[in-house]
């Protein structure tokens, strides 16, 4: 049976987004669509070489696995370069199911313009605090968000959120936006970093720059994500430094998000990372089992084909590290539902994650010690040595701990992998570190950042 075309790309891009970061996401696939299907071959509409060209040499695989196992005889993938104005329904880019929290792609919809991204502003319409689930693990951030909502440019500017990939980061920055935007009727502008290193270059090259600048400094609020892109790019971290200035001098509200937080993004200059830690910084972290529930059942309301308890109840378990995983596998399950028309089975969901979800990746002991030596600037073959230098005891004392407490291994293979060192010697770093996080906060933010950077290897 083939699927409606939409129907099938929107579930398509639910199995997409899980293993593709937000900005790659919303740069590239967000003005596509299929044009037609033909004897096993998809056409995918894009609106210029360059994506066709970019889409193919980095995510073509990845398509083609996700439309295959929501339709199996597709044979094969094709590019067509078309109008813009033939990616877009009506006036508005088209908000793709997985683009949207919680977004059910099969829900009966209502062909509305409030259903459609505003192409003006970029915010997307159902990013509202109202859809946004508080918990343990954000309410801090949460808080912070409404606050600048009711008073921007006045409490907590900048605002910078930051955490690991696939928390709600952008979901609640950009129902700032749209709170400002409904409410206040400000001019707001959400760009994630990449695409705003993308307008830059582009204005440079062709001779557009005062239109670049001019473009941005029109606005009441912007609300930046992803800014670790910046690192290492001193032009457009001059060009965003000149851009903040602007907006903090005219009491206009800033916000951002990253992936961790300022003092830890490699290549960013002292002068942007102190802009970005005076005004409110703010943690997201991975939610607990009683909020991934939570947020699964708020995502799943007027959803045609409910999993049954033991369903969420084995998500929630296993995926524990990304809400956007939990709610792309949430889309891919609603999905098959619908093809099947019925409620998937408990068997069926396993086999799914399985295809669908990366493997947890091992980490070697050497991983870790490459990591931690970078971390804290040292030499890694010094983690090795008989020394007690104060600037590598610490590090070598964090190896263990995390070596022990993530990845439960053994305190005889620790000792013996660091230097032959007596496995009492590895128990008294494991519980040094372990009682210390309970009172330094900055140790406690030090070995949450590693974590992240060993998730990201």
């Amino acid at each position: 049976m083939l699927a409606d075309p939409k129907q099938l790309w929107d579930s398509a891009l639910a199995a997409i987004e899980v293993n593709t970061s937000r900005a790659n996401f919303g740069t590239w696939f967000r003005q596509t669509r299929i044009i037609k299907q033909d004897n096993g071959i998809i056409y995918l509409g894009v609106p210029s070489p360059f994506a066709k060209d970019w889409l193919y040499n980095k995510f073509h695989k990845s398509i083609l696995h996700a439309l295959r196992d929501l339709q199996p005889d597709v044979r094969a993938l094709e590019y067509l370069i078309v109008k813009a104005e033939e990616l877009v329904d009506k006036t508005k880019a088209v908000v793709p199911a997985a683009a949207v929290a919680g977004a059910n792609p099969f829900s009966e919809q209502p062909d509305l313009p409030n259903l459609y991204i505003n192409r003006e502003d970029n915010l997307n319409p159902r990013y509202l605090f109202e859809t946004f689930v508080v918990g343990p693990f954000n309410e801090l951030a949460h808080a912070a968000a409404q606050a600048v909502s009711k008073k921007p440019g006045a409490n907590y500017n900048p605002l910078f959120i930051y955490g690991a990939t696939g928390l709600g980061k952008t979901h609640l920055i950009q129902a700032v936006g749209n709170h400002i935007k409904r409410g206040a009727g400000k001019k707001v502008y959400y760009v994630t970093s990449e695409q705003f290193g993308l307008d830059y270059v582009n204005a440079l090259q062709t001779n557009k720059a005062i239109n670049f600048k001019e473009k941005y400094r029109k606005y009441d609020l912007l609300v930046m994500d992803d800014v670790q892109f910046f690192g290492g790019k001193d032009k457009m971290q001059d060009e965003l430094f000149h851009l903040f200035n602007s907006f903090y001098e005219n009491n206009k509200q800033i916000i951002f998000s990253a992936d961790k937080p300022p003092k830890f993004i490699a290549g960013l200059e002292d002068r942007l990372r102190t802009r970005f830690e005076g005004g409110m910084m703010v943690d997201v972290i991975k939610p607990d089992y009683e909020s991934r529930l939570a947020i699964m059942r708020t995502k799943l309301k007027n959803t045609p084909f409910y999993p049954a308890d033991e369903i969420l109840d084995f998500l929630a378990s296993v995926i524990q590290d990304s809400i956007r995983e939990l709610e792309g596998m949430l889309n891919t399950i609603v999905c098959q539902s619908q093809l099947k028309n019925r409620n998937l089975s408990l068997v069926e969901v396993k086999q799914l994650i399985k295809n669908n979800l990366k493997p947890k990746k091992t980490v070697s002991i050497k991983n870790v010690a490459d990591i931690v030596a970078d971390f804290y600037h040292i030499n890694e073959r010094e983690l090795y040595e008989k020394t007690r230098k104060k600037e590598v005891v610490k590090p070598r004392q964090v190896i263990m701990y995390l070596l022990r407490e993530d990845f439960s291994t053994s305190y005889p293979y620790i000792g013996q992998k660091l230097g032959g060192r007596d496995h009492t010697t590895v128990i008294h770093a494991y519980e040094k570190i372990k009682n210390d996080l309970s009172t330094d906060t900055v140790l406690s933010q030090e070995v949450e950042q590693i974590r992240r950077l060993l998730l990201a290897e």
